[in-house]
């Protein structure tokens, strides 16, 4: 998020958790307000510029993630680049009630955090078209389990928000070079299953809530020329010829959110030819219909940390593990330096070219 800045944060050791048989590499993570204000020649080998607080008193402080329309007023950017597709707005959900059509406004709030980094690989030397691709995203993350979406996946029933999702230019997972449609499943761990549980019984006729969540992206390559014709050094903010990019929307979520956007660009960098300077966003349409959940909840004593703005904002008893589980602030963070470590190893080395697009 773009402000101010003074001198860089002292570092925090970290240790990347990457999935068997990858190549693991230490990179340490800085918290800084702004990490497109900090300066390159500060990105040492080994360190993460990141931030996740939008300051500016954005922050919701009821919910505690930032409003959808203050994010795109206060941050038109990041709107145009980390929605879901330009020109996204909050959907619109027609409801029927006593007989009489109602338009509703589905509201949401963003969570959004922006990382950079330095590797030393010589910008021609990353073949993007290989980061697209499952075995790439399955060492990302362990916890999550992924497989090739099918076009069963894709038929799913067209509701109000899957046509809302749906790309106005075209269907997710076709009409690029480059591309993969990809179906995940993640099971909630450590004692959110049992919370969950529980709260769907007390929630009697209303939606049960599952333990699992399961979401489809398309994962694709941005040219440089794109690049350039998007304008995506307004993001970045950083001048330097792009090699490309890797962008990952999700369009489908079965609860909890909207969308997810993570997008990574390569550029060379000002200063040194043998380094390419990546910097990685990533931005979650949360449903602010499910933050306001609060009442409910504290009324029964075992649950009173299950309220869902403070599960997914880490700060619950219920939150555990380095994924989903542990918060969205945990897990960006672990997916941040996993990216890191398997650009700064090569490990995208070991995946196949990409598949052909689902149809």
């Amino acid at each position: 998020m773009a402000m101010r800045v003074s001198a860089a944060a002292a570092l925090a050791a970290g240790l990347t958790v990457l999935a068997a048989g990858a190549v693991a590499a230490e990179f340490a993570l800085t918290e800084v307000p702004s990490v497109t204000e900090v300066p390159i020649a500060q990105l040492k080998a080994g360190a993460i510029a990141f931030s996740d607080q939008p300051g500016d008193g954005l922050i919701d402080p009821a919910i505690g993630f930032i409003r959808y329309e203050d994010w795109g007023n206060a941050r038109p950017n990041h709107r145009q680049f980390l929605s879901l597709y330009p020109g996204y707005t909050e959907p619109n959900v027609d409801y029927i009630v006593d007989g009489v059509r109602r338009r509703y406004r589905e509201r949401l709030h963003m969570y959004v955090a922006e990382a950079r980094f330095v590797i030393a690989r010589a910008p021609g030397s990353i073949e993007l078209a290989r980061l697209a691709t499952l075995p790439f995203v399955e060492q990302l993350d362990p916890a999550i389990k992924h497989r090739p979406a099918t076009a069963e996946d894709l038929a799913r029933p067209k509701g109000p928000k899957a046509i809302h999702n749906q790309h106005p230019q075209r269907k997710w997972c076709e009409g690029r070079p480059t591309v993969i449609c990809i179906q995940s499943t993640y099971k909630l761990e450590g004692r959110l299953p049992v919370g969950i549980a529980l709260a769907n019984k007390i929630r009697e006729g209303s939606r049960t809530i599952s333990d699992t969540l399961e979401f489809t992206s398309e994962l694709t390559v941005l040219s440089s020329a794109e690049i350039g014709e998007l304008g995506l050094a307004r993001l970045t903010r950083l001048e330097t010829p792009a090699t490309g990019a890797l962008e990952q929307s999700i369009f489908h979520v079965n609860q909890v959110m909207q969308f997810g956007k993570l997008l990574a660009v390569f550029q060379a960098h000002p200063d040194d030819p043998k380094k390419t300077v990546v910097s990685v966003f990533t931005a979650l349409g949360i449903e602010s219909s499910l933050l306001g959940k609060q009442k409910q909840y504290a009324k029964v004593p075992v649950l009173r940390n299950l309220v869902p703005a403070q599960v997914l904002a880490g700060k619950s008893s219920f939150n555990s593990g380095r994924s989903l589980s542990a918060g969205l602030p945990v897990y960006a963070r672990n997916q941040i330096k996993a990216i890191a470590a398997l650009l700064e190893s090569g490990g995208q080395a070991a995946a196949r070219p990409a598949a052909n697009p689902v149809r």
